[in-house]
């Protein structure tokens, strides 16, 4: 375990270790502040609210951030409501499109490792309950150029936590990946245990399980708050209010516009181009189980094999332009295509000429460094402001849930390295 790092049984545990009279009393707590926030504004001669707008908690941001957080907190004994403006698994969102990688490999970063074991067994928990098939066990394969780079600091990682995998010579990946042309690539790493998420089916089968255990959710957009010390109520474009105790604003690339003052130069929404390209016909090497997810850091590529007879996945992991997720264009750059068309034709020869058969544009929402944004605000107490994904959050959604869910009802550890004071204005990526 690395200092500072959450006490690993309460990041397991999340908010089942919170006792039940414990959870009871802070239900009860937060459900009278809102019964006095609602009594003030009949006071003062306000529309009161409706029964139905009153909640315990209510989460802003149905990606897989907030739909984990909503389960989570329903879970715990809180009466819960979700918005988003787009709706689950939007095609806005950073929780969008087809598939996610999840892996155990972080280099040194040890926490977000242990996290992903964590997460791996939840996602596969979570595909057996709902009788969906959310998970593919394609592998995870690592292409290293160097022997004392940051593939290695993952097998130390491995190593030390227990994670399966095999370490292969140039020999032994030539034998098994004859599709591959390695090029430079000295050796390589591989999670036989790890592989892709299938992303929006996911998030919304997360959002369905929260529902099933008593959440509600609502598609609308949320004005942002106006409010100081503490927030009693949100406001949805739609004229609606909804009343709460706690208010979670989990809004991935919406969080730097939600809070402009605040986040404006501390969450960098940047547009990230993918590209699916047609194997062969015939051909089984592109997809599982003779092909795995790949990466090649020093290259800053990653991709997924052929799943759901989509294509190949090729996207260029370096953080682009400043991207609007409500307002920016959807369709990629030519320059973007030739880019990962000319990378394809030279790591997979096979599929020199490929024809592109779907493209999709989203985004990463950037911290300075890559660490998670999970804070309270600084002037509105009872708010939390969740995100920073910065183009790996995705797999973590069900560790991200239980730290927040722990941390709301009291029963959860600091993490120093979430913490609002630690973003940056300046990106410098340090989190792979």
């Amino acid at each position: 375990m690395i200092p500072n790092a959450p006490d690993q049984k309460t990041a397991s545990a999340g908010p089942r270790c919170a006792s039940r009279l414990d959870r009871r009393a802070f239900v009860k707590s937060l459900t009278a502040g809102a019964a006095l926030a609602a009594g003030s504004m009949a006071a003062r001669g306000a529309p009161q609210m409706a029964t139905g707008n009153v909640y315990d908690a209510a989460v802003i941001g149905a990606g897989c951030f907030g739909a984990w957080i909503a389960q989570d907190l329903q879970e715990s004994g809180l009466k819960v409501v979700l918005l988003d403006g787009y709706g689950p698994g939007n095609a806005r969102s950073s929780s969008g499109g087809e598939s996610r990688v999840i892996r155990m490999g972080y280099g040194a970063d040890e926490i977000y490792a242990r996290w992903a074991i964590r997460d791996l067994g939840l996602w596969k928990e979570l595909s057996e309950r709902v009788g969906q098939s959310l998970f593919r066990q394609t592998g995870v394969l690592w292409l290293a150029h160097e022997s004392d780079g940051y593939e290695n600091h993952c097998l130390a990682s491995f190593q030390k936590l227990g994670v399966q995998y095999e370490k292969l010579a140039r020999a032994e990946l030539e034998r098994r990946y004859p599709q591959i042309a390695l090029g430079e690539v000295s050796w390589g790493l591989l999670e036989p245990g790890s592989g892709a998420l299938l992303a929006r089916r996911a998030v919304q089968a997360v959002v369905e399980e929260a529902r099933r255990k008593g959440a509600e959710y609502r598609t609308a957009a949320v004005e942002p708050p106006r409010a100081k010390g503490k927030l009693n109520s949100v406001t949805t474009r739609a004229g609606d209010h909804i009343d709460a105790g706690v208010f979670v604003f989990a809004c991935g690339p919406w969080l730097s516009k939600v809070f402009p003052e605040l986040l404006g130069n501390r969450i960098f929404p940047t547009r990230q181009e993918v590209f699916f390209f047609g194997n062969p016909a015939g051909d089984p090497r592109f997809a599982p189980p003779a092909m795995p997810v790949w990466i090649v850091l020093k290259d800053e590529y990653y991709g997924l094999p052929d799943l759901e007879s989509r294509g190949l996945k090729i996207a260029f992991d370096r953080h682009g332009p400043t991207f609007d997720p409500d307002s920016g264009a959807r369709v990629v750059t030519a320059e973007g295509l030739q880019a990962a068309a000319g990378y394809l034709a030279r790591r997979f020869p096979a599929m020199s000429g490929a024809p592109v058969v779907e493209t999709r544009v989203c985004q990463y929402e950037n911290t300075s460094n890559g660490d998670f944004l999970i804070d309270r605000h600084p002037d509105l107490s009872n708010v939390w402001l969740v995100g920073g994904g910065s183009g790996h959050g995705f797999k973590h959604g069900p560790s991200v849930g239980e730290y927040m869910a722990a941390r709301i009802t009291g029963a959860g550890k600091l993490e120093p390295r979430f913490t609002l004071a630690t973003k940056k204005t300046v990106q410098r990526r340090a989190i792979f």
